[in-house]
């Protein structure tokens, strides 16, 4: 395995299931010119997956105010995926979610990511993508540990910010905070205002 941050992200048109509830290919560069949070998820109607695909959906707002759409996939078929949607949350389903749901089942797409798991299953793989199609950040978790989508979005604002200020995020930092000079003089002066 190997990261993809700095790199293409790589490509890919699969059937999805999109916000709206319907069938439709979808094709990853057409968001160019957005943020993307691309994340992968095992499979449907498990157990960590939904905890994690509602907690990003509660969060959507937040991530289209930073121009940023969320995709999920997972090797399970379109039709698996519209089960899932149609299924109430009190019934272990997830409802209907407002980003689209891609269909793996060759699982072409989470090889091509570095995280296919035993020509099985997809790990929790996260990619945040700039606009440009390069991935900025990556995080790879095992299947049963789930994720942060305030950590996620920390990490749209820390990108976003950099590329507006050309200043450095330091450690835990979140919007408001200061920053850094990406020089040796202003690691210096960070560190002795915070040290």
């Amino acid at each position: 395995m190997s990261t993809l941050v700095t790199k293409m992200a790589p490509d890919f048109t699969a059937r999805a299931v999109m916000p709206e509830g319907i069938f439709k290919d979808f094709t990853l560069s057409t968001l160019k010119g957005k943020y993307v949070l691309l994340f992968f998820y095992p499979l449907d109607f498990t157990f960590v997956c939904p905890s994690e695909i509602i907690a990003f959906d509660k969060k959507i707002e937040e991530f289209k105010t930073r121009n940023t759409e969320v995709v999920s996939v997972s090797v399970d078929s379109e039709f698996t995926h519209f089960a899932w949607r149609n299924t109430p949350r009190k019934e272990g389903g997830i409802g209907p979610v407002q980003f689209p749901m891609v269909a793996d089942i060759t699982k072409n797409i989470a090889r091509s990511y570095g995280i296919l798991i035993n020509e099985a299953v997809a790990l929790r793989g996260l990619f945040l993508i700039d606009r440009q199609g390069v991935v900025r950040h990556e995080l790879i978790n095992d299947l049963p540990l789930g994720r942060n989508v305030d950590e996620a979005i920390r990490m749209v604002d820390a990108l976003q910010f950099f590329e507006k200020h050309g200043e450095v995020c330091p450690a835990n930092w979140r919007p408001g905070d200061e920053a850094m000079k990406p020089s040796a003089e202003g690691v210096a002066e960070y560190l002795a205002k915070h040290s």
